[in-house]
């Protein structure tokens, strides 16, 4: 089976490589020379790990090639895939197709035989019927069908989740669209996957509401987090024990600065925008944007508060930029907000992170200092923030740390360190959901003893 992916993003890119992994013939197409040429180079134009090594292995096996000619690449193969971006409009949340009905357009001035045509990238309630009413038109003769099916990649596990997923969601309109992705997804199937058809309009909606769900879910724990401080509960604890309930799991329920990435904030924008243009009001979807909103900025005053009220003039060195680790992603990460609000309080900036500091720097601007390592950005710092919780930031040397900084105040939105280890090397701890132990009050911490030695 042949097979084209047009886009080489995110999606476009890892469907195409672990597609060849499995051993098709796959050409990854996009109109941008110079990334192809990249790519042609082995210069990765996104950070996920293990994607290097396989596209090196499926280009030495002649499985992979990239290129930028759509119409030879759409006229070899049996299945196209549309993965091109579809990024949020200026004047609303609903998502910009203006990419995906060109790379539809361009693909049906080059079909010859009979092909599947799949859509990847994330589109609105109704798209894949367009889809066919814009394929047909250009080409009234041309052999085809759609599909839709969603993508449900984390960024930093994109592989993983594709190669070993737990559901495949394929809306269709044809017995030979299913007969067909039944074929292309049968390596995945055999390792248990299980492969879900249904309609254009459900799998479209299937993708908007996983996604919102599970936004929701982290905007829920982080108030709860809230509570947890008001009220000397411990979020860790409570999330834990709510995620014992086999109803609910315990997935999404780390409490921290807010979600952010390609997905969720787009996603949520969307489904809202969809429901109001017809009538209706998913109020907890509203609830959950205005919420994850606000938690960024208040984490930006979070840090202002443990730093006695005021970072006028003070250094603040800052932990991690991407939305999350595992990726060089910094589309609607928390640091963009908590950054420019700590600049804006008059702070200077000390900041590293492993992989984003190049697309940081498009970013965030002002007084800020990009540092070559995580030590070199606490140097003298009066305050040392953690926004996103790299592994290499787990275990810091705590004695180094106290040592380079000018005042050991540690303010941890991820939750990465035990309390008592904080306490015990001399630094004052801010953490998420957790009171710290106070003076004359040491039942907190005797209640708290096997969550900090498990945490």
């Amino acid at each position: 089976m042949q097979i084209a992916v047009i886009g080489t993003g995110y999606v476009g890119l890892v469907t195409g490589v672990c597609l060849s992994e499995f051993g098709f013939r796959v050409t990854c197409v996009d109109k941008d020379a110079d990334k192809i040429a990249k790519l042609q180079q082995h210069i990765m134009p996104i950070f996920e790990p293990g994607l290097d090594k396989l596209i090196e292995n499926n280009r030495k096996a002649a499985r992979l090639s990239f290129s930028t000619d759509i119409a030879e690449a759409v006229g070899l193969a049996d299945v196209v895939f549309i993965a091109v971006g579809t990024p949020q409009g200026d004047t609303d949340g609903m998502p910009n197709l203006t990419y995906i009905n060109a790379a539809a357009k361009e693909i049906a001035k080059n079909l010859k035989n009979y092909t599947l045509v799949i859509t990847k990238s994330t589109v609105p309630v109704g798209t894949n019927r367009k889809l066919v009413k814009i394929i047909s038109e250009i080409n009234p003769d041309a052999d085809f069908d759609v599909a839709s099916n969603p993508e449900f990649l984390r960024e930093g596990a994109a592989i993983e989740d594709f190669m070993s997923p737990e559901r495949i969601v394929a809306g269709i309109d044809s017995k030979r669209a299913r007969d067909m992705l039944t074929k292309l997804y049968e390596p995945i199937c055999l390792n248990g996957a299980k492969l879900f058809f249904t309609t254009f309009e459900s799998a479209e909606t299937i993708k908007y509401v996983t996604n919102s769900m599970l936004a929701v879910r982290i905007a829920m724990i982080n108030e709860v987090a809230d509570f947890c401080e008001k009220t000397g509960a411990n979020i860790r604890d409570v999330a834990k024990g709510v995620g014992m309930d086999y109803r609910i799991g315990e997935k999404f329920l780390q409490p921290g600065p807010g979600y952010g990435g390609s997905c969720f904030p787009k996603d949520t924008m969307a489904l809202q925008e969809m429901a109001r243009n017809v009538g209706c009001n998913i109020s907890i979807v509203e609830a959950t944007i205005q919420s994850n909103t606000k938690r960024k900025v208040k984490m930006a005053e979070k840090v202002i508060a443990a730093a006695g009220g005021s970072v006028e003039g003070k250094t603040i060195a800052v932990l991690g930029l991407t939305f999350k680790p595992g990726t060089d992603d910094m589309r609607e990460g928390a640091s963009l907000v908590i950054v420019p609000e700590l600049l804006k309080a008059g702070a200077k900036i000390r900041a590293y992170d492993p992989h984003g500091m190049k697309e940081a720097a498009k970013q965030l601007t002002g007084n800020i200092e990009w540092c070559e390592d995580a030590y070199d950005a606490m140097e003298k710092a009066d305050a040392l923030v953690i926004i996103t919780e790299w592994n290499e930031f787990r275990s810091l040397d705590l004695k180094k740390v106290k040592a380079l900084m000018g005042t050991p105040l540690v303010v941890d939105l991820r939750n990465v360190y035990k309390r008592q280890d904080m306490m015990e090397n001399g630094f004052h701890y801010v953490s998420i959901g957790r009171q710290d132990v106070v003076p004359g009050q040491p039942w907190i911490a005797d209640l708290n003893m096997q969550d900090e030695k498990a945490a």
